[in-house]
């Protein structure tokens, strides 16, 4: 994939990035800062924001850090008004913030799908409201929500957490035709599985294998490079790596058929579990 820093300038651009504390967020954040923009750090953790602003500044970029629970619309139009009194303009928004409870679907807790539907739908819900709001008022923007491959298919342990993405994928792409004829563009970045703390924790707690080898995820810099090249070339959309949506797209034809290699793709990884020890 090619270097965002070389082909892709946003200097002077200002960057909203949520869930930027850590992975894909702190990731994309700090390319941001890399490549001269403004960056915006949005997410729950005061200390750890502080850490990522202070390396962007490092970088040369402006930084500003806002702890916000995204999960309240309040707390959102306030944390976009102080944004856009420093800068002035929010030209692009990267909606990343996410949470993922692992759990078998007979018994997922309400408690835990409503903390990730929260996150993951009503957060990025909010950010995407306040968005619009801005970006119509100064003639322009664009919105990058990061979504996930679990919105095109689910499987378990994460039956949950697909629901959400799911979810997300439905109404961002509400959200595009309705701003059709604007100069307010939305993207969708559809990543894999990402070597991200959200992505450990979830292998480390789910109680049952997850049908993916950990040493495959990919580094976070993969969806980084995708969301540039979303911006860049104004894209619908773009999964991580990039093809893989197709994949998807092709098993969906023969749902029983993907079922079955799913599940025996758990079966290979319980096998392997029980071999190790572990």
């Amino acid at each position: 994939m090619p270097s965002p820093r070389r082909n892709i300038s946003f200097r002077d651009r200002t960057v909203l990035v949520t869930g930027a504390s850590s992975g894909i967020g702190r990731e994309t954040a700090l390319a941001f800062a890399a490549a001269g923009s403004n960056v915006i750090l949005v997410a729950r953790g005061v200390k750890t924001l502080a850490e990522v602003a202070k390396s962007a500044r490092k970088l040369g970029a402006r930084a500003m850090a806002i702890p916000t629970d995204v999960t309240k619309g309040p707390p959102v139009a306030a944390c976009f008004a102080k944004a856009a009194r420093r800068f002035g303009a929010i030209d692009i928004v990267v909606n990343n913030a996410g949470v993922m409870i692992p759990s078998k679907v007979e018994d997922i807790r309400e408690a835990d799908l409503k903390a990730m539907l929260d996150v993951n739908l009503f957060g990025a819900l909010h950010v995407m409201q306040q968005a619009v709001k801005v970006m119509r008022s100064q003639g322009h923007g664009h919105i990058v929500n990061v979504a996930s491959l679990a919105g095109r298919r689910g499987f378990s342990p994460l039956g949950g957490y697909c629901a959400t993405k799911f979810a997300l994928v439905g109404m961002t792409e509400a959200l595009r035709m309705e701003l059709g004829g604007e100069d307010i563009h939305v993207s969708l970045v559809m990543p894999g599985v990402v070597d991200t703390p959200l992505a450990t924790n979830a292998q480390r707690d789910a109680g049952v294998p997850i049908p993916w080898p950990e040493r495959l995820n990919m580094p976070p810099s993969w969806v980084t490079q995708c969301i540039f090249l979303a911006i860049r070339f104004r894209l619908a959309e773009i999964a991580v790596p990039p093809g893989s949506a197709l994949v998807e797209k092709l098993a969906a034809l023969a749902p029983g058929a993907t079922d079955s290699v799913l599940r025996w793709a758990t079966g290979a990884v319980q096998r392997a579990a029980r071999t190790r020890g572990d």
